[in-house]
């Protein structure tokens, strides 16, 4: 074991099924989503030590055109929506609680906390227990628990939120419903 190891650092390369692989061993097409990825809003955050692709952006660079819609999607959902960004990342982290998603979490917590979220907030999302909030975000944490839950809205849910903000919160759950299913099979 080399030295200096953390216990997640084993776990991953013990449990990790898809290697991450530099750019310059990347095919032209992969390197080429690899480059957007990493020039994009996301930067460098993404990129480990050995210049490989973390989270759920390495898995996207198996299939190009589809990695690169998807990520796009992503992009869409987390940076050009008009959702408030309290909104946004309330409706992550219940998809990432009630998909057990370390990597989400980890990845999100710390951007709900410089939002404002406290640690009892952030429990709350984790395991799916009461939390009250300001009206408007108190819509957003119901709908989203009802789509996670149920899949489905009945009437009182529908009319809590406007239609487009209603589509922007399904598309932004199914994104990162996708993003939660990739990051377990691939043990990331």
């Amino acid at each position: 074991m080399p030295r200096g190891d953390t216990a997640v650092q084993r776990y991953h390369r013990l449990m990790a099924r898809l290697r991450r692989t530099p750019p310059h061993d990347l095919a032209p097409h992969a390197r080429a989503l690899y480059e957007k990825i990493t020039a994009g809003p996301r930067g460098t955050f993404m990129v480990d030590p050995e210049g490989g692709l973390t989270g759920p952006f390495n898995a996207m660079l198996l299939s190009p055109p589809v990695g690169d819609a998807l990520q796009e999607l992503g992009a869409a959902v987390r940076y050009r929506s008009t959702l408030t960004d309290r909104a946004r990342e309330l409706a992550i982290l219940v998809v990432a609680g009630h998909h057990d998603s370390a990597f989400e979490r980890a990845a999100h917590e710390p951007i709900a906390r410089d939002l404002g979220f406290t640690g009892d907030q952030l429990q709350a999302l984790r395991d799916g227990s009461p939390l009250s909030l300001p009206a408007d975000e108190q819509a957003v944490l119901d709908v989203v628990r009802a789509l996670v839950t149920s899949g489905d809205l009945d009437d009182d849910e529908y009319a809590k939120l406007e239609e487009s903000a209603l589509f922007e919160l399904t598309t932004l759950v199914g994104y990162y419903t996708t993003l939660a299913l990739q990051l377990r099979v691939f043990r990331v």
